[in-house]
Formats: C-alpha cells, structure tokens, sequence
C-alpha cells in the first residue's frame, strides 16, 4: 500500500503541471481598443524564440567587443607607470578609471631599496588578467600586495570592477607620495 500512496504522492506534481492551462495575458486598461491590442504583438521577444528553437543561445550586450572580447587590446588602455624608488613620488597623480574597462600599468622599481606596493582593497576591487615579470606570465586568484627585491619591471593588466576610491601604498609610509591613488568610477 505505501508503494502505491509513493507512486501516487510523486505523479501528483507532474499530472498538476500537465492539468494546468497556459496563463493568458492580462488585458491592459490604459486604453480602450482591445481589438488593435489583440493583433498587436506583446513584445519583442520572437527572435529569441526563434533562436530558442534552434538550439542556439546568443546572449547580445550593450558592447559590441568582437571575438576576443573585452580583453582585446584595443579595447586596452596604458595607464602612466608606477615607480618604486627611494625618496621617489610612486605616481604622478591619481587615476580616474572606468568599471568595466581594461587597463595595463607597469610598475618599475630602480633597485635602491626594497620596496613594495600593498594595497589589499585595490586588489579585491579589480580582476587580474595578468601579472607579467620577465616574460612570465602569471594569472592569479588574488594579490595582497607585489615586492621588488632588485630591479626590474612588473606590467598589470585588469579589468576595473567595484567603483571607489583605492589606494596602493609602500607598507609602512606615511606620506602621499609614496602611494598611487585609484578612483574607479
């Protein structure tokens, strides 16, 4: 008997969805020509049905990026290097960026001391595509901050996400100058 009572207990949901009969639109009454609305159609999703049909999803965006997306280097752009040197300003000024836009820094350090740029919040509010050192490419999950032991050169490209103001720094300074400043719009 409970074999029965399952059976019929799990058919139910399945024959309710069948009973049920399609919901019709509802009528609009801001106006008073019921025929004209009839014939007209409701809205402008026949081409997605049509597609749906086919088996094939194409999702369209405000953006036209072409094949590559907006990772393609023209939509790509070079911001004015950070430089990381004793008694040197990091940057020249504050960025003002886009969320949602790509952008490449390079940040080159001259060897006199051992500095680092650290700026946690700055990270969180980007995607990383890159980090390049040498010709070595890396794609990380997250970055808390990039240390220069000697000289060399660091390029960063990322995507702009989470609008705010966001501050790179040299740990353990205080002053304006040792840290590049981030406005992400």
């Amino acid at each position: 008997m409970s074999g029965a009572a399952l059976a019929l207990i799990l058919a139910l949901p399945a024959t309710a969805q069948e009973a049920q009969p399609e919901e019709s639109p509802a009528a609009d009454t801001t106006t008073g020509d019921t025929a004209s609305e009839a014939s007209a159609p409701e809205d402008d999703d026949d081409d997605d049905e049509e597609a749906a049909g086919d088996g094939v999803y194409e999702a369209s965006g405000q953006f036209e990026y072409g094949f590559a997306g907006v990772l393609a280097r023209e939509n790509r752009t070079d911001l004015a290097p950070l430089t990381l040197a004793s008694g040197q300003p990091v940057a020249g000024g504050e960025y003002t960026i886009k969320s949602g836009g790509y952008y490449r820094i390079e940040i080159t350090a001259d060897g006199s001391q051992e500095l680092a740029l650290s700026g946690g919040d700055f990270f969180r509010a980007i995607w990383i595509n890159e980090i390049v050192v040498d010709d070595i490419e890396v794609r990380p999950m997250g970055v808390h901050s990039i240390e220069f032991d000697s000289a060399g050169t660091a390029t960063l490209s990322f995507v702009a996400i989470l609008p705010g103001r966001y501050t790179l720094s040299v740990p353990g300074s205080s002053g304006d100058s040792l840290q590049a400043v981030f406005n992400i719009q």
